[in-house]
């Protein structure tokens, strides 16, 4: 009788995880936002216990009282008997390039609360809001377990439209008095949203607020198969009007699951997730210093090449051995011709 396969570090913290240690998910976070060689195969050993949780998006503008609905939100939902938790996209420290942890500090009252996690990452100068490690977050903390997954973004505007390839349900907030009739209207944001937002609604003018977003969606043109976006006004500091918003998340979800809708959201995901990953590895493989790379730079430089037909044939003699999948990315065969010759 043979002996059992040992386990490996990465397949017994993947068990700890499951089991429900912080101290082990918080070390899987930190190894998926450094990169490490070690976060591949982690994903790889954990991607099958995640597809669960229900993740939903917060973004809008700053100062609209994104982390204290969320606060709010999160307090909810443990009431309702539900694991939560919550990734705060912050700015990247211009030095570190880590999180500047302005969304935790002001989550300290959930600090040590049962059945809440919360966790920031940087935004690490990502275009549309979004870091690549924060998709690979949310898998973490869907295969811990967790019943929502909330992602508050960083709160720029309108570049935060990567959240609906990562969000099942896209909250967009408002608030009335910014000196913007409507942030929501800005490029993007309208389209995205699921639910409309108007915090702070015990302002003045939250009435006009909604009155605007109304007809903004409206004039949005929406299919009549497609959701009817509701528009909620709450007060976050207060708890007003959170446990209707977290009705309507709810019946968002199962509107999707019924009409499935949900189905478009998941290979929207995992076509964004293989496209990364396809350029992640692609761009490793095209760091300067391997002799064919450098071979076509010299001959762009040369004029004996162009760029789009140089990168072309580059792509063309990657080789790829589906057998050598593993935690440093794919292994390459180079075809034996140089990229600068012309053959």
């Amino acid at each position: 009788m043979s002996a059992p396969a040992a386990t490996t570090p990465v397949v017994a913290l993947a068990d700890r995880i499951r089991s429900g240690s912080q101290v082990s998910l918080a070390r899987a976070l930190t190894l998926v936002e450094s990169r490490s060689d070690s976060a591949a195969e982690l994903l790889a050993e954990i991607w099958k216990d995640s597809g669960n949780a229900h993740v939903v998006g917060i973004t809008g503008p700053a100062g609209s009282g994104k982390s204290t609905l969320v606060t709010a939100m999160a307090q909810e939902y443990v009431a309702r008997g539900l694991r939560v938790a919550i990734l705060a996209v912050d700015p990247s420290s211009a030095y570190s390039g880590g999180a500047i942890l302005g969304d935790r500090i002001r989550m300290t009252e959930l600090s040590g609360r049962e059945g809440v996690y919360i966790r920031s990452m940087a935004s690490r100068g990502a275009t549309g809001g979004l870091s690549r490690a924060v998709l690979d977050g949310i898998v973490v903390l869907d295969a811990a377990g967790y019943d929502v997954v909330i992602l508050e973004t960083v709160g720029v505007g309108q570049s935060e439209v990567d959240v609906i390839s990562v969000a099942h349900t896209v909250l967009v907030v408002s608030v009335p008095g910014l000196g913007d009739d409507i942030q929501a209207i800005k490029a993007g944001l309208i389209e995205i949203a699921d639910i409309h937002v108007v915090n702070k609604a015990d302002r003045p003018g939250a009435d006009l607020t909604v009155k605007q977003l109304r007809e903004s969606l409206r004039l949005a043109h929406n299919l009549a198969s497609k959701w009817d976006v509701p528009i909620l006004k709450t007060t976050a500091a207060t708890g007003e009007g959170v446990a209707a918003l977290l009705d309507q998340t709810t019946a968002h979800r199962e509107w999707m699951v019924d009409n499935g809708a949900i189905r478009e959201v998941e290979r929207r995901n995992a076509a964004t997730r293989i496209r990364w990953a396809a350029e992640a590895l692609i761009a490793e493989k095209l760091k300067s210093g391997h002799p064919d790379f450098d071979a076509s730079v010299d001959a762009l430089i040369a004029r004996e090449d162009e760029p789009r037909e140089a990168a072309a044939r580059l792509l063309t003699a990657l080789a790829v051995d589906p057998t050598d999948i593993n935690g440093k990315g794919l292994s390459m065969k180079m075809s034996s011709r140089r990229f600068g010759d012309r053959g």
